[in-house]
C-alpha cells in the first residue's frame, strides 16, 4: 500500500496528465463513456469535484454545492481545470493525513489519506474515460493502478452496489487496469455506456 505521500505523488501525475488531455480536447461535444455525458459534462463534473473535495480537505467539511458541476467550454476548459487541479492539490498537501474530513455529498467521514485514494481512483478513471472520448489510450503508473484495482474490488462487492459507478463487469485477470475499468462498469474492449 502507499503511503500517502506517494498517493499524493501519484494523484499529481494523474491530475497532469488530464490537464495534457484537457488541452487537446477542442469538441466538447463529444460523447464520453459516461452514459448522457459528453466531455464538456463530464469536465464539469471533474472541475466541480476538485473544488469540493479542496474545500472539504481545507476546512474540514464543505455543503454539498461545493462539488457541484462547474460550465466549462473549450475556451476556458484548461484554465478552469489546472485552477481547481492546483487546489485540490494543494489542499490534501497542507493536511494531516489521519485527520477526519466530511464529505457531505458522501454522507460519510473518512479521513483524509482515504478521501485521497477516492479522488485517485477518480482522477484516474475519467481520465480514461476523456481519453477514450478523445480516441486516444490511457493507462495510469503501475502503483496507480494497484491502488484503484483494489478500491474497485471493494466498491463493486458492496452489496447493491454502488450509485456512482455502474454495474461491475466480471475481472478476465488479463490485466490488472482492464479489471479496474471493468470492475467500476467499463469495457476497455467496447463502448459502453456505464453511470458516472
Amino acid at each position: 500500500m502507499l503511503t500517502f505521500f506517494e498517493m499524493l505523488a501519484e494523484y499529481d501525475l494523474a491530475l497532469d496528465e488530464t490537464g495534457s488531455l484537457a488541452s487537446r480536447a477542442g469538441d466538447l461535444s463529444l460523447s464520453t463513456p459516461c452514459a448522457g455525458w459528453d466531455l464538456a459534462d463530464l469536465f464539469g463534473h471533474m472541475v466541480g469535484q476538485n473544488l469540493g473535495f479542496a474545500a472539504a480537505v481545507a476546512e474540514g467539511d464543505a455543503p454539498v454545492a461545493a462539488y457541484a458541476s462547474v460550465p466549462v467550454t473549450a475556451e476556458d476548459l484548461a484554465d478552469r481545470w489546472q485552477e481547481s487541479a492546483t487546489r485540490v492539490r494543494e489542499a490534501f498537501g497542507a493536511a494531516a493525513p489521519e485527520a477526519t474530513i466530511h464529505l457531505a455529498e458522501f454522507g460519510f467521514r473518512p479521513t483524509v489519506k482515504v478521501a485521497l485514494g477516492m479522488q485517485l481512483l477518480d482522477a484516474a478513471i475519467h481520465a480514461w474515460d476523456v481519453a477514450t472520448a478523445l480516441g486516444r489510450d490511457y493507462r495510469p503508473s503501475e502503483a496507480t493502478v494497484i491502488v484503484v484495482l483494489e478500491m474497485a474490488r471493494q466498491i463493486a462487492a458492496r452489496p447493491g452496489g454502488t450509485p456512482v459507478f455502474a454495474a461491475p463487469l466480471a475481472e478476465n485477470g488479463e490485466d490488472s487496469w482492464g479489471d479496474a475499468l471493468r470492475l467500476l462498469g467499463r469495457d476497455p474492449e467496447r463502448h459502453v455506456e456505464p453511470s458516472h
